[in-house]
């Protein structure tokens, strides 16, 4: 499985347009088309930060997809007022205990690894991180999503609610800090969203 990641960082006042644009003219479009699973998107409304992500049964699905979707990303950018930043990833897990209800929301995590570490990483995740993470309050899903070519990974916690995703802070990042050791990456970031679309429909990969 395979996924495409479209991140803009717009003015916060525009979200509401772009969620609606995504949800009733973009979303239509994308999972139209051969090989899309589905489609999910991210806000954070006090930095204006979104996240569109694609799902997709096969790269070169995903691949071809591209340029007929440029037209759609350079209008999403328009309406949130930023520059689209695109990525492509591999899903190596995802796990859901249950569909995201309305109001949930999403702690995302970018990491940097070596290539000799990044299956490493992925098996310590599925066998040690998260059972961890499935025993937090309000636990909906998690992701982990990885770019061989630049050796990065994104992994994504979903929380039943805001106050779910706030309670989990303190022992999330112990859980984290302990993936970080014992496989050697480095974290680039960190961010936290209200899951606006929530549509990816991945299929259990833990």
């Amino acid at each position: 499985m395979f996924a495409r990641s479209t991140t803009i960082m717009g003015d916060p006042s525009t979200l509401d347009d772009g969620i609606a644009y995504v949800r009733d003219d973009a979303m239509p479009q994308v999972t139209g088309m051969e090989g899309c699973l589905g489609l999910s998107m991210m806000v954070d409304r006090e930095s204006g930060q979104c996240i569109v992500t694609s799902s997709w049964d096969r790269e070169d699905a995903m691949r071809a997809s591209d340029l007929h979707l440029a037209p759609v990303r350079t209008r999403a950018g328009e309406l949130i007022g930023g520059m689209p930043q695109v990525e492509e990833w591999e899903v190596a897990v995802m796990h859901r205990d249950h569909a995201a209800p309305a109001g949930a929301c999403c702690r995302a995590t970018w990491l940097r690894t070596d290539h000799e570490s990044l299956d490493k990483g992925i098996d310590l995740f599925r066998m040690a991180l998260l059972p961890r993470l499935e025993a937090l309050p309000g636990f909906c899903s998690a992701s982990v999503l990885v770019n061989r070519e630049r050796a990065r990974a994104c992994v994504t916690i979903t929380f039943d609610s805001a106050t779910d995703m706030e309670a989990s802070r303190d022992e999330a990042w112990a859980i984290r800090d302990v993936g970080v050791r014992d496989s050697g990456v480095d974290v680039l970031d960190v961010a936290e969203f209200e899951l606006a679309l929530a549509h990816l429909r991945v299929p259990e990969m833990a």
